[in-house]
């Protein structure tokens, strides 16, 4: 019961926090400037980390449905078969696990250090608002290079489960896309790219406010690093639940119309 009533305790704070971040967005927008400089410095920082999942992430899954479509003399449909269950379900998932430890650990640790050294007390006593000038720079910077990533990565994994055809299973890069349009509908294809930008958002948020909030020091700061990876993890898989659930449903209202 008491981890119960911590936990919707914490998911209150958090809703509470975007809410006021998002009011602040509505009414005193940050800078372009400083959002566009998040935006660089998260994307050079954590490209070759998703480039790398991405790519393996897609030749896992070739290796994976290769063994089961060769029993059944289906390997031209290898590709679409790897692509759309990659794109769909598995690929945003494990690319947003390393972002987490990447984007969201590092700016987590920037903002509690901020916070633990008076640097944002000094930013409120000089008259200015330390959400808008740096909460919510990172978080516009976070969300927008997040998404552009968790896309990336889900395109290189083509790259990863075709070459991985083609060692695996001898299938040549033409065989392996030429059924990828025919499996990945565009259901599909959506429902990849909503489970990017909700990834993309749970991470900004989790991040952004567990630095914030960070008391206690050193030690403080790397409990809320820990505390921000465990977090956004849990909540994505909650996440990827519910989009897999409305992903159906969309996939079956297509299907009907």
């Amino acid at each position: 019961m008491k981890s119960g009533a911590l936990f919707l305790n914490r998911l209150g704070e958090i809703l509470l926090f975007l809410s006021e971040v998002l009011k602040t967005l509505w009414k005193r927008p940050c800078k372009l400037e400083l959002v566009l400089e998040q935006v660089w410095h998260v994307t050079i920082q954590s490209f070759p980390t998703t480039a790398m999942a991405g790519f393996f992430v897609g030749g896992i899954m070739t290796v994976q449905f290769a063994m089961l479509v060769s029993e059944f003399g289906a390997s031209a449909y290898l590709g679409g078969l790897a692509t759309s269950a990659t794109i769909r379900e598995i690929g945003p998932m494990l690319i947003a696990f390393m972002l987490s430890g990447k984007v969201g650990a590092f700016t987590s640790a920037e903002l509690g250090t901020m916070k633990v050294t008076e640097q944002i007390d000094a930013i409120r006593c000089l008259g200015a608002d330390p959400i808008q000038e740096i909460i919510l720079p990172r978080f516009l910077g976070i969300i927008i290079s997040s998404f552009f990533l968790l896309t990336g990565g889900l395109m290189l994994s083509v790259i990863g489960g075709s070459t991985l055809g083609i060692l695996f299973a001898g299938i040549n890069p033409q065989e392996y896309v030429r059924h990828i349009p025919t499996i990945l509908g565009f259901p599909s294809l959506l429902s990849g790219l909503v489970k990017c930008m909700s990834y993309a958002l749970v991470l900004a948020t989790i991040c952004t406010f567990m630095g914030y909030f960070t008391t206690g020091g050193a030690k403080g700061v790397g409990r809320s690093v820990v505390s921000t990876s465990v977090l956004t993890m849990v909540t994505i898989v909650v996440f990827d639940w519910g989009t897999s659930f409305l992903g159906q449903l969309l996939m079956a209202w297509f299907a009907v119309g």
